[in-house]
C-alpha cells in the first residue's frame, strides 16, 4: 500500500529551537536560517555565521525566526526574541554577504517571550508581529515601511498566559486572538480600539501550545480549535457547537499518550487537497522537568478521516534517534517539486524532512 514517505536530512547538531527558509542572498534559491547560522541552499552543507545568540543552560534566547524585510533594502531580515533577553529583536541581513554578521536591533522591551508569530491582525494584507508573553499583555507590532520601524499596539492589558492562536472563531470575517481561557474579538479598528474578551474554555495558564490552530476540522461550517499540551501529555481538538445562538465546545482527544506538543501546522502535507495536522514532540522542553521528557521523540502528521484523526509517523525513536520539532518550525516546498517539506529545529539538532510523496511500502524482510 502506498504511504507518504520523507527523507530525513541531518543539517546540524546546533541546538537552536527555531528555523525557517527564505532566500538570504537573492540568488533565487531557498536557504535555511536557524539561530546563529544560515545554510545556503540547495544543499545546506555550508554554515554561514549570523551572529552570537545568548545561551541559557540548554536553551538559546531565540524562539522565533520570522522572515521580513524590515529596512526595505530588498533583502529579508529575521525577527526573533526569547525568554531571558526580554526583548523583541530583528537582525539585519547584510545583503546576503556570508562573511558579515547580522546587526541586531531592539524592537521593544516586552518581558519573557515564549515565541512570536506574524499574523495580519488589522486585515490590511500586511503581517504584524505578535509575541506570546505569558506574564504580560497581548501586543502587536506594526512595521512602518517608510521608517523601517515598528509601532506598538496593546490589544489586551491582562496577562495573556502560555499559548496563543489567531483565526476567525465566530465567522465574522475577522480574526480573533485565541488565549488559554477564551478569545479576544477585534474592534472596528483592531490596532487602536479595545478588544473584547470572551472566556469560553480552560486550557491551563501554562499548558496551551504555541500556536493553537483555528480550523474547521469536521467541515460543519464552524471553526474548531486544535491544541497541544506544550508541557504535559495531550493533543486534542475543541469542537465548536452552536445551538440557538449559544456556543459551546466539546473536547476530543487526538493523541493523549505523547507529551510536549508545542508547535504545529494545519497544511496539506500529502497533496490531496485537504489539510492535515503536522506536529511533533519538543525535545526536552523544560530540560527534564516535563512529563514524558525521557520517552521517545517523533514528528507526525494526523489525518482527519471524517470521524477521527489517524496518526502517521514521519520519524520516531528513543532520545537522540527520533527527531522532534522545536518551538518554531516551518513547512515549505524547499526544493520546488510541489510537495511540502518540514524544517525541524530543536535542542536535538536541525533536520530537514524532504517529502517524497506516496511510495509503495515494501515492509520489513
Amino acid at each position: 500500500m502506498p504511504v507518504l514517505q520523507f527523507d530525513k536530512i541531518h543539517i546540524s547538531d546546533e541546538r537552536y529551537e527555531s528555523a525557517c527558509a527564505f532566500d538570504v542572498n537573492n540568488d533565487g534559491v531557498l536557504d535555511i536560517v536557524s539561530g546563529a547560522y544560515w545554510y545556503p541552499g540547495p544543499y545546506f552543507k555550508k554554515k554561514c555565521k549570523i551572529g552570537p545568540v545568548r545561551a541559557e543552560g540548554e536553551y538559546y534566547d531565540d524562539f522565533s525566526t520570522i522572515p521580513m524585510d524590515v529596512n526595505g533594502d530588498g533583502y529579508v531580515d529575521i525577527i526573533t526574541g526569547g525568554w531571558w533577553g526580554n526583548t523583541l529583536r530583528w537582525r539585519e541581513n547584510p545583503k546576503g554577504d556570508p562573511t558579515k554578521e547580522w546587526k541586531e536591533h531592539i524592537i521593544a522591551e516586552v518581558g519573557n517571550i515564549e515565541t512570536t508569530r506574524a499574523w495580519d491582525i488589522d486585515g490590511d494584507g500586511e503581517l504584524e508581529i505578535v509575541p506570546n508573553t505569558p506574564n504580560g499583555p497581548v501586543r502587536a507590532y506594526k512595521l512602518d515601511k517608510a521608517q523601517g520601524k515598528f509601532t506598538e499596539h496593546v490589544l489586551y492589558k491582562e496577562k495573556s498566559g502560555h499559548g496563543f492562536g489567531f483565526g476567525d472563531i465566530d465567522g465574522c470575517g475577522k480574526g480573533e486572538i485565541i488565549l488559554a481561557k477564551g478569545f479576544l474579538k477585534a474592534p472596528a479598528d483592531p490596532l487602536s480600539g479595545e478588544w473584547t474578551y470572551h472566556e469560553e474554555w480552560e486550557l491551563g495558564f501554562w499548558a496551551a501550545s504555541c500556536p493553537m490552530l483555528v480550523a474547521d476540522v469536521n467541515r460543519d461550517g464552524l471553526a474548531d480549535i486544535i491544541v497541544g499540551n506544550a508541557h504535559g501529555f495531550g493533543l486534542y481538538w475543541l469542537e465548536q457547537k452552536l445551538e440557538n445562538g449559544k456556543r459551546t465546545w466539546k473536547k476530543h482527544d487526538i493523541d493523549p499518550y505523547s507529551s510536549q506538543y508545542h508547535d504545529m501546522h494545519w497544511v496539506d502535507i500529502d497533496g490531496d487537497g485537504d489539510c492535515e495536522l503536522v506536529t511533533g514532540k519538543r525535545y526536552r522542553a523544560h530540560c527534564g522537568k516535563d512529563p514524558g521528557e525521557y520517552e521517545p521523540y517523533g514528528t507526525y502528521y494526523f489525518k482527519w478521516t471524517g470521524e477521527m484523526f489517524v496518526k502517521n509517523v514521519i520519524d520516531y525513536g528513543k532520545i537522540r534517534h527520533g527527531k522532534g520539532i522545536g518551538i518554531y518550525s516551518q513547512i515549505i516546498d524547499i526544493n520546488g517539486d510541489g510537495k511540502l517539506d518540514i524544517i525541524a529545529p530543536g535542542k536535538d539538532g536541525l533536520c530537514l524532512f524532504v517529502n517524497k510523496g506516496f511510495q509503495e511500502n515494501m515492509g520489513d524482510f
